[in-house]
């Protein structure tokens, strides 16, 4: 005789039981990828001033816009003050002169965007979504360029308001505050990509830190160095040219050739047409070399 089958209940454990969490599939709305591109960069510029962070990590970028903006601010009143009829620095120098607060900013928010997804392995998590590995790239690369853009274009507006309210001629401020505009768009785009490929070589945020501080003082230190050797022997021509091996001479040549600033070379030497549209090119070259390179870095999902 065979033996008696047996059913579930009778193999279950005592004091087992099945539960209904009615579970449904989802009917509602698929987002998609432009909505996940789109949060994705909400949330790095966020990450970059500590919105939606705890409080210690909003200290110092806070403090670093607000140090970008005083100078600006005191040139504004000392103007209307006095009454003077141009602003002290032109809206082409002004990032120029405090670009060390620029790299400070930069060294301590690109580790912060892609380094804690590099050590957290979160990396696949992203891609596990509907999103690849370019939005992924074009959102991390947006959202650092945007925050440096606020971070350098605050102060601008502040010159520019200023000099309105000082009543300086309207069409000569309207027109060196677009020039600045599009200056510091080249000094957010490529510093941003420099900050980036630089931070995501390595998990660890403090090496990150040091190593954007480090490419971005080392050529400007030798380049600057170099700049006056050749300048003291009578080798003017060559102080242009060496102005393409560091990050902020390249905008400091692009800015004095083409937006109508004044060159921080030794004795003010600026570059000659045709020398700073090689400064354009390489700067663009700078730019787009360095979103190949994150593209390259994130090729694996499983970093």
């Amino acid at each position: 005789m065979s033996p008696e089958p047996t059913t579930p209940a009778s193999t279950a454990p005592p004091g087992a039981s099945i539960h209904n969490i009615g579970y449904r599939h989802y009917d509602g709305p698929r987002l998609g990828r432009a909505y996940a591109r789109r949060s994705l960069f909400s949330q790095s510029l966020r990450g970059a001033y500590g919105l939606g962070r705890s409080a210690k990590s909003k200290v110092l970028p806070m403090l670093l816009f607000a140090v970008m903006c005083l100078p600006a601010a005191i040139m504004v009143a000392v103007a209307v003050f006095t009454k003077a009829s141009s602003l002290p620095v032109g809206y082409t120098r002004y990032a120029i002169y405090l670009q060390a607060v620029i790299g400070l900013y930069l060294a301590a928010q690109a580790p912060q965007s892609v380094s804690r997804d590099l050590r957290f392995k979160t990396v696949p998590l992203y891609f596990s979504r509907p999103i690849e590995r370019g939005d992924y790239v074009a959102s991390k690369f947006a959202a650092m360029a945007s925050a440096l853009f606020i971070l350098t274009a605050a102060p601008l507006l502040v010159l520019y308001i200023g000099a309105l309210l000082a009543k300086m001629d309207f069409l000569d401020q309207t027109k060196g505050f677009a020039q600045g505009l599009v200056s510091v768009v080249l000094l957010s785009l490529l510093f941003a990509g420099i900050g980036l490929v630089v931070s995501a070589l390595t998990p660890r945020r403090g090496f990150g830190v040091a190593a954007v501080i480090a490419v971005l003082t080392i050529p400007y230190g030798a380049v600057s160095a170099v700049q006056g050797i050749a300048f003291v022997q009578g080798s003017e021509s060559a102080v242009g040219w060496l102005g393409l091996f560091s990050p902020i001479t390249l905008i400091d040549g692009v800015q004095s050739t083409f937006l109508g600033g004044t060159s921080s070379f030794p004795n003010g030497l600026a570059p000659t047409t045709g020398a700073g549209f090689v400064y354009l090119l390489v700067t663009l070259i700078a730019i787009a070399g360095c979103y190949a390179l994150l593209m390259r870095r994130y090729r694996k999902a499983g970093l």
